[in-house]
This record gives structure tokens, sequence and C-alpha cells, in this order.
């Protein structure tokens, strides 16, 4: 590549959703709309689990930490375009950009990895249901939660390690929101190797296994259930987890083809806003709408909350 093109980078300018001045308010009205929503509809699920006992099983704590992790990845992710509005400074530094580019990719990794908890919790419920409340204890429960939460912070360090080296650019302008892991790599002219092997063996196929492994015992041990009411029962069970998991693994999946082939950055921020904002808002519906006890429980503390009134 020609020198002149190459550039030493001391910071970023982030291009935002749209760099039209005339859409600027409309975008930030909108992120803050999607942004109070899903934080009220995290914390709604985070808040009920804590105080209604119906509700303390190790299912409802996973996804409490699911909801967790939904409000922190969602406010590192849109924090920046609500700062770009008000401060009218897109520019970022370095560093700031990679503290950013750190905490996403590790929240993005402590996700897949409770919703592998997640699946295995399901394989227990459906095909070990006899000692459910034997295996699935509180320190195993504790267990896998720690491990969800810290495999993300310490995988997510050998991505910081390979992007920080990165000495080439062909560009300061991030075409993106935030600082994210493939607009960076549409930019850097740097070998990438490294990291697409990373980005494909650490958040694609070992997470996506330990995911969907569970699943294929789960539909044997449903597809031996002789009562039609019976395996509808139990695919209603898992239900809410399949439909988050084929979500998010789809709109990763493509959003890392989209930028691997070289196509237009608007189909990645298209892909990357689905998952750091409009998947975050509806996991509670997803949860609480198919989810008699989330259902029940929610009437039962605004019940006793007007009663209290």
């Amino acid at each position: 590549m020609n020198s002149t093109n190459q550039t030493m980078i001391e910071g970023f300018r982030l291009k935002g959703l749209s760099d039209v001045p005339e859409l600027q308010l409309f975008i930030f009205l909108l992120v803050f709309l999607i942004y109070f929503i899903s934080l009220g509809g995290n914390l709604t699920i985070i808040l009920l689990v804590s105080v209604d006992r119906h509700l303390h099983t190790p299912m409802y704590f996973f996804l409490s930490n699911l909801s967790a992790i939904d409000i922190f990845s969602t406010t590192t992710a849109l924090h920046r375009n609500l700062i770009i509005y008000v401060t009218q400074n897109r520019v970022v530094s370095t560093s700031a950009c990679l503290t950013q580019l750190y905490m996403f990719t590790a929240l993005a990794t402590n996700e897949l990895s409770i919703l592998a908890a997640m699946s295995y919790d399901r394989y227990v419920a459906i095909c070990r249901p006899l000692h459910y409340c034997t295996i699935m204890s509180r320190n195993l429960c504790a267990l896998l939660a720690s491990v969800s939460w810290g495999l993300g912070f310490i995988t997510a360090l050998s991505i910081l390690v390979i992007i920080s080296k990165f000495t080439c650019y062909i560009s300061k302008e991030i075409d993106h929101y935030f600082c994210d892991v493939l607009p960076i790599l549409d930019i850097t002219c740097s070998d990438t190797t490294a990291l697409n092997l990373c980005i494909l063996v650490l958040d694609m196929i070992i997470s996506l296994s330990l995911t969907i492994t569970p699943y294929f015992f789960i539909i044997s041990c449903i597809l031996r259930i002789q009562s039609s009411a019976g395996r509808h029962k139990a695919f209603y069970t898992c239900s809410s987890h399949i439909i988050v998991v084929v979500m998010l693994y789809s709109s990763i999946v493509l959003q890392y083809m989209v930028t691997v082939c070289g196509s237009n950055m608007g189909f990645n921020k298209f892909f990357s806003l689905f998952n750091t904002a409009i998947a975050p808002m509806i996991n509670p519906l997803i949860y609480s709408l198919k989810n008699k006890d989330v259902k029940s429980a929610l009437r039962r503390k605004l019940k006793l909350c007007r009663i209290k009134c």
C-alpha cells in the first residue's frame, strides 16, 4: 500500500450513526429513548428476580445476569453517541477508544457465556428434571456466573493486545458510532490475521458450540416425550432462550461477514445497533411476555404497590 495513504493514529474521529446535521437531534432523541426503555426493562427484570422469592431459581438468576450485562453493554456502546450530540466533539483519544473497545468486547463475550450457561440450565431442567435442584445448586450457579463474567474480561485482553499493536491505518475516521473491533478492521492496514482468528475461535466457534451443544440433547429428549402436551411444554420452556440465541448469533455472523467481505459499513452499523440497542431493549419483553412466572411476579408487586399507596 502507498505510504501516503498510511496514517499513524494519535486519536480517532467517530462518524456516528450519521454525520448529516439535520438528523442529529432525531438520532439523539431516538438513541436516548431506546436506552431509556432498555434500562427500564432490564432493571425491572433484575429487581423482580431480587425481591420475588418465586423467581429465586437458577433460570432467573442467569436471566438477571443477562439483564445486567445488557445494561452495561448498552451504556458502553451508546453513551459516546449521546456525548457527541451534547459536546459536538467526535474526536476520541486512542486510549479512550481502546478502553471502550475492551469493555464492549468483554461484555459481549460475557453475554455469549451467560447464554451458554442458560443452555446448560435448560438441558438439566428438561433432560434431568428429577436431579435439577441437586445439579443446579447455588454454588454451581455462582460458579457458572463467575466464570462467564471473568471469561469475557480475560479473553477480551487478547483482542485488545492485538489491536494495540496496530501501527498502520488508512484513515483517522471510524465509520461507526463507538469504538468496536470490526470498524477498526475496516480502517487498518496492519496484518489482521491473528485478530480475525481470535474473533472466529473465541466468539463464534467456542461460544456457539457451548450454547448449541446442550440443545442436541434437549431436542433428542423432547422427541422421546410421548404426549404432544409434554413436548409442547418442554419446548415452551426453552423458546425464549432459543429466540434470543438465534437473534444474537444471526446478527453477529451477518455483521462479521459484511465487514470481512468489504461491504458498506452502513450494514455493519445496522447490525451493531441491533445488538447494542434493539436486542437489549426487547430481551426483557421476550422473556416476560412468554413467561408466566415473570408476569405473575410483576402483577404481585404492582398490586402490593397499589395496596401500600
